[in-house]
């Protein structure tokens, strides 16, 4: 019998500094639940929107793969390991942090918001050499169907993962109906709605909620409206 977690969009931990207005599925700075310390293996999923030109200084990561996946506007990265770039729609961005590094982010535009998720999910190896990348994927390739773009398997088209996980993302017409399979024992899912109506497993999800699946094979999709989803794919331990 599979397990589930339903986290209702209105549910989730929030804190407006002005300049950042967040969300978080997770326990994170000073939204704290017990019952929210993460599902498997993923730690912290913030939906964040920060001001223009704003931004966080740079602070201090370790031991953590972090994930970021712009929805609106433009990120701009920068790390203590030379790396400087801006991530945008339809780009991913996987950061090991392994033996350390510090980063900041700032909204690269001086008049637009700037939406993004930033994930966070423990790693497969500790104490790897802190590393870099970014994606772009093409939009319609997820169009009516579910493209992984995030992967622990190298010669995928995929972003690499220190982690066996899989985030997949799928842009959805009302109608669409998918049997998504895990790919290895002990694992769970978890489904973010970005946008629409969707029901996973008979449990009907409206825009950012969130619903984590574990004890099962597979799990089912359908899009009761025009849908954007996101799915993360953890080991549970």
């Amino acid at each position: 019998m599979s397990k589930k977690v339903i986290h209702k969009a209105d549910t989730r931990g929030h804190a407006n500094h002005g300049w950042l207005n967040s969300y978080h599925s997770f326990s994170f700075a000073s939204y704290y639940n017990p019952e929210r310390m993460g599902f498997g293996l993923l730690r912290v999923l913030n939906d964040d929107t920060v001001a223009p030109g704003m931004g966080f200084g740079a602070h201090p990561h370790d031991n953590m793969e972090i994930v970021s996946i712009p929805l609106a506007g433009e990120l701009a990265h920068k790390d203590s390991t030379g790396n400087e770039k801006t991530i945008r729609t339809n780009e991913v961005q996987i950061m090991s942090a392994g033996t350390g590094l510090t980063h900041s982010e700032y909204n690269h535009s001086k008049t637009n918001e700037v939406k993004f998720l930033q994930i966070w999910v423990f790693p497969k190896e500790r104490d790897i050499k802190p590393r870099y990348e970014q994606k772009s994927f093409k939009p319609e390739d997820r169009q009516n169907q579910l493209q992984t773009v995030v992967s622990p398997d190298r010669n995928d088209e995929a972003i690499w993962i220190n982690q066996d996980a899989w985030f997949t993302l799928g842009t959805l017409k009302p109608g669409f109906s998918e049997e998504y399979k895990l790919h290895m024992p002990h694992h769970g899912v978890y489904a973010f709605v970005l946008e629409g109506e969707v029901e996973i497993d008979g449990e009907k999800l409206s825009k950012r909620d969130g619903m984590g699946v574990s004890d099962t094979e597979s799990i089912t999709i359908k899009a009761g409206s025009d849908a954007e989803l996101l799915l993360m794919e953890v080991p549970m331990k």
